[in-house]
């Protein structure tokens, strides 16, 4: 079995670049692997309910012109749709992650843990979800198969929030300044939403015997930086 242990926030464009890519290696692998999704904030300072248009927020926090935050836009949303992926960032708003990531912890703790991460990164990505919205996260919970009253009260009292620093602690100790970020059986790391074939790779080497430490988890020109 080899287990892959995925670090992405739901409102990186890379990270369902990412998750598209890893799932075309993994449907061509002959082997057992299991996935998981640790919870990673890039921005954990943005306030609850803070609901600006993402252009406007990012073009803020970074410095950015319009008319850069629209190039960068139009590029990723072009890599996008060859993966098959539709972004439309006129919908998406700005959001704090830390409920959608405890939410992915309730749905681990039964089982549909990669079904509702598609549901929220399409959710955000192409439908313009406020996926800061308990309400909303709770609809994408039962769209993945979760019950929704037991999601939402999940959400109410809190769950999960220590499970979501320790993924946090666990990616700072590896060095991750970026995602998406993947670590094949605890010894192989690929930081970015590399190409096919770099996941294809890293699935054939991880069942090798000879040890090697994860990358040094830099961010690259197909991750989100910090």
């Amino acid at each position: 079995m080899i287990q892959v242990e995925v670090w992405s926030d739901i409102v990186c464009p890379w990270c369902y670049i990412g998750k598209r890519r890893l799932e075309r290696a993994l449907s061509a692998f002959d082997g057992e692997v299991a996935v998981e999704y640790r919870s990673y904030q890039l921005d954990p300072s943005t306030p609850t309910g803070d609901s600006r248009p993402v252009a406007e927020s990012l073009a803020a926090r970074k410095g950015l012109s319009a008319a850069q935050v629209r190039g960068m836009f139009a590029h990723v949303t072009g890599i996008a749709a060859e993966e098959g992926l539709t972004y439309d960032f006129t919908r998406a708003r700005t959001v704090n992650t830390l409920d959608a990531h405890r939410l992915l912890h309730f749905a681990k703790a039964h089982g549909r843990q990669a079904e509702l991460k598609e549901q929220l990164m399409h959710g955000y990505f192409t439908e313009g979800a406020d996926i800061g919205d308990h309400a909303v996260l709770a609809g994408l919970a039962a769209k993945a198969g979760l019950d929704e009253v037991a999601a939402e009260q999940s959400l109410a009292d809190g769950s999960y929030a220590t499970d979501v620093r320790e993924d946090i602690d666990i990616a700072r100790a590896y060095g991750i300044s970026g995602v998406p970020f993947f670590v094949f059986n605890g010894r192989i790391g690929v930081s970015g939403a590399q190409p096919l074939e770099v996941f294809t790779q890293a699935l054939s080497q991880s069942s090798l015997t000879m040890p090697a430490a994860p990358t040094d988890g830099e961010s690259t020109d197909d991750a989100c930086a910090i």
